[in-house]
């Protein structure tokens, strides 16, 4: 008898959206929107998904094809931004679970979170604290949020950790306890981690080393095709005191795909970088094709 395996496909994308906080933001929206229109990531990983804290409370559409995780403290607002981004990916054809996590209070007025995008159901889902505490008015408060598509034993985590050297909620500690989480939680499948690392490729022994160091592989070393993989540059926010203007004017690649597991990647590249597809956020996006 013929034994048929089938080829295991996959498009990746995460991206720092900053959302709210952009200029032009409804078209950059709508720019967004259609790219992925087009290109149907099975997962999108998103950081930085905002809303406004004392905006109205979301109508039932903006609530659609959401799963709830374990931890939301704070309602579902009007302009959220994922809400916003798959009901009008809805409009063009294009259905998404998703789900977000409210994370923290930024600049005082913004409900910031992050949140995962799958094109098949959501079986389950994951919160790990990162920092030290919760606190919902520090600025430091990081988690990651994974997810479990239906059908399939892998996970997805979307990430924002924080920077190597901050002296009250060093990257090192934050790392460890999400390895520690990955590990109890005794995911069957791979684990992929996707998200604003903080950490540039180029800097040596910092917290692209640590993570390496840890086992995990880059999806970006991993391709048989990629591009020069920077999705930073310019000066950006938290980093106008870490590098010189020098360095980020040459690009920075501190969003990044890892997989607790070596796997096929037939591409890597950035998006939504202004040559590709237009630039929407102070991060371009990255997307990578898994075949394995």
């Amino acid at each position: 008898a013929s034994i048929f395996y089938e080829v295991y496909k996959m498009k990746l994308m995460t991206i720092n959206t900053h959302s709210i906080l952009e200029e032009n933001y409804i078209g950059k929206m709508e720019s967004f929107v259609k790219a992925v229109a087009q290109l149907q990531p099975d997962i999108i990983a998103m950081q930085e998904v905002n809303q406004t804290a004392d905006a109205p409370q979301a109508t039932a559409v903006l609530q659609l094809n959401r799963t709830y995780n374990n931890q939301e403290p704070r309602q579902l607002k009007a302009d959220n931004h994922a809400a916003k981004a798959a009901e009008a990916l809805r409009k063009a054809g294009i259905e998404y679970n998703w789900t977000w996590l409210p994370m923290k209070l930024g600049y005082s007025m913004y409900d910031e979170g992050m949140a995962v995008f799958c094109r098949k159901p959501i079986a389950e889902t994951n919160v790990v604290l990162l920092s030290s505490d919760g606190d919902y008015s520090n600025w430091r408060t990081r988690y990651a949020l994974g997810i479990r598509p239906a059908g399939t034993e892998d996970w997805f985590y979307t990430i924002h950790m924080g920077w190597w050297n901050d002296e009250e909620e060093p990257f090192g500690n934050q790392w460890e306890k999400l390895q520690t989480a990955v590990k109890e939680k005794n995911h069957q499948g791979k684990i992929f981690l996707m998200g604003d690392f903080n950490s540039p490729a180029q800097v040596k022994h910092e917290g692209y080393d640590l993570i390496k160091e840890s086992g995990w592989q880059d999806t970006y070393l991993l391709a048989e095709k990629k591009d020069a993989g920077n999705t930073v540059r310019g000066v950006i926010d938290g980093w106008r005191d870490k590098l010189s203007q020098e360095d980020m004017l040459e690009g920075m690649r501190i969003d990044h795909i890892w997989c607790s597991e070596m796997v096929k990647v037939r591409s890597s590249r950035t998006c939504f970088d202004g040559s590709n597809e237009p630039v929407v956020s102070d991060h371009f996006g990255l997307l990578i094709d898994v075949e394995d």
